[in-house]
Formats: C-alpha cells, structure tokens, sequence
C-alpha cells in the first residue's frame, strides 16, 4: 500500500503505510459463514486500542517501523485526523497472542484501530470528543462494510485479559453502541453481597467460568479463581461494568454478564 493509493475508508484522510503486515491466515472451513478451504480469512472482528504513548506521533512512527513488529490498519489522532496504515484485505499485527470465540488468530479474522491515547501509563486521559466522534464513524464504516456484529467490536483487552488493559474503563463503550457499534446492557446496579474472588473454588466458580467462556474469553472451566480468571473479570468490568475495575466478580458484574449472554443467544444485538 503506497502513501498515493486510496484508503479503503473514506473516513480515513490518506495512507501512511506500514511495512508490518501480512496475508490473513485460512480459517476452518465449513463453518457458517467461514472461508473456502485455504481462503485467507474474511475479517469478522473489530478490535480497538489505545497506543499507550504520551506522543501520537511517536506512536505512529512505531506502527510503521519494520522493527517494531507491530502495526493496526487504522491510527486516530487526538484531534480525530485518521490514517490507514494496512489494507483491510491484510493482516495487521496489533492483537497479539489472544483468543476470543475459539479464535486464536485474531489477527487474521479482525481489523485493528489505534487510538492516540496515553492510557494507564499516563495517568488514562479522556479520549477528546473529536478523537471519539472519528473512530466512531470509522468503526460504524467498517462495521457496515464487512457486516461485523456487534458482539465482536471488542476491547485488545477483551481478547488478550491481563496481558492488555486498553483501551481502557474511560472509552464510551456505550456510546458506541448507542450509535450502533459493539454490544451494550445496562450494567446492573453495584451493591453489597455474595461476590467471588482470587482464592475461591468450587462448582460456583465453575459455573462462573463457564459463562465466561459462553459469551467468549480464554477462560478455563475448572473452578480456581485464580490470577487468569481475575484479569478476565477485570477486563470484563473495563468493557461493561466500567464504574469499578477490581477483578472481584459481584453480583453487578455476574448480572451484567447475564444480561449481554441473554442478548447474544438469541441472535444478532444492537
């Protein structure tokens, strides 16, 4: 992709290449909706970032350094001026060792948007409405264009918890949706109760995994709570149940997942 082709969103002010990219491996074939035998994958997948940086252009100079071995398709500025970095067609390296949906390559199955954002390290800024207002009509583009569902616009650390924090319990997931993009239920409501946490065990715990696994995240059903299933609660609660990020699964967190499981079984959500 050289700096002179055409962004394949028009959101997207020109291109800025990255060197970092590479064919989208073949998928299982057979499923519904999956790739011919050896086909590269079609991208299903939206996965945002934030660049973790306290300067954009440093950030974008890393996504495209051959060295860095990292790179996202898209990079909004603070100010919400977009460049594309990697075709869509192409693999971008952005997610990582990750898993969603029994999907372990989810580089080749998504599209990766980094957002200028120095994020914990920086004390986790608000993203400015410019900044916002762009990536959402960057990601309702995209959305639209590949039929991504709503239930796979996703967090980096949704699909690599513990690992990953961005973009982070500041990003308006709600918004998002509210406007048509990603998953959303209303939390429920943070009271005093029965909750779960690190060092806990047995067939509740399990049956609290379970449902994890069931809406989507890398999780072992085998009834320990332990460092690995707190980081998928917490990334859980940096998506959904933003008010507080602690890894304890309460009653608010439990019900909250209860509710996104029930609007997913059924079919397609807004």
């Amino acid at each position: 992709m050289s700096r002179d082709a055409t962004p394949d969103s028009h959101f997207a002010a020109k291109v800025f290449p990255s060197p970092n990219h590479g064919e989208r491996k073949a998928g299982a074939a057979g499923q519904e909706g999956g790739p011919t035998e050896g086909a590269p994958r079609r991208p299903d997948m939206l996965i945002l970032h934030y660049t973790g940086m306290r300067d954009a252009g440093e950030a974008l100079q890393w996504l495209c350094n051959p060295v860095s071995q990292v790179s996202s398709h898209y990079f909004v500025f603070e100010n919400g001026h977009t460049l594309q970095l990697v075709p869509e067609a192409r693999r971008a390296w952005h997610a990582g060792a990750s898993h969603w949906a029994g999907e372990t390559d989810i580089n080749s199955c998504s599209i990766g948007i980094e957002i200028a954002n120095p994020g914990h390290p920086g004390g986790l800024p608000d993203f400015p409405e410019e900044q916002i207002a762009a990536t959402l009509n960057l990601c309702r583009d995209i959305c639209e264009r590949w039929a991504i569902p709503p239930e796979r616009v996703l967090a980096h650390s949704d699909v690599a918890p513990g690992r990953k924090i961005d973009p982070g319990e500041k990003f308006p997931w709600r918004h998002f949706a509210e406007a048509g993009v990603g998953l959303w239920s209303e939390p429920a409501p943070i009271r005093s109760g029965r909750f779960f946490a690190r060092g806990d065990s047995g067939q509740p715990v399990e049956a609290l995994q379970a449902m994890f696994a069931m809406f989507g995240y890398g999780v072992a059903v085998d009834g320990v709570y332990d460092e690995k299933l707190e980081a998928v609660v917490a990334a859980f609660q940096r998506h959904w149940r933003q008010d507080k990020v602690d890894g304890v699964a309460d009653a608010s967190t439990i019900t909250t997942l209860r509710d996104l499981l029930a609007a997913t079984q059924g079919g397609r959500t807004g």
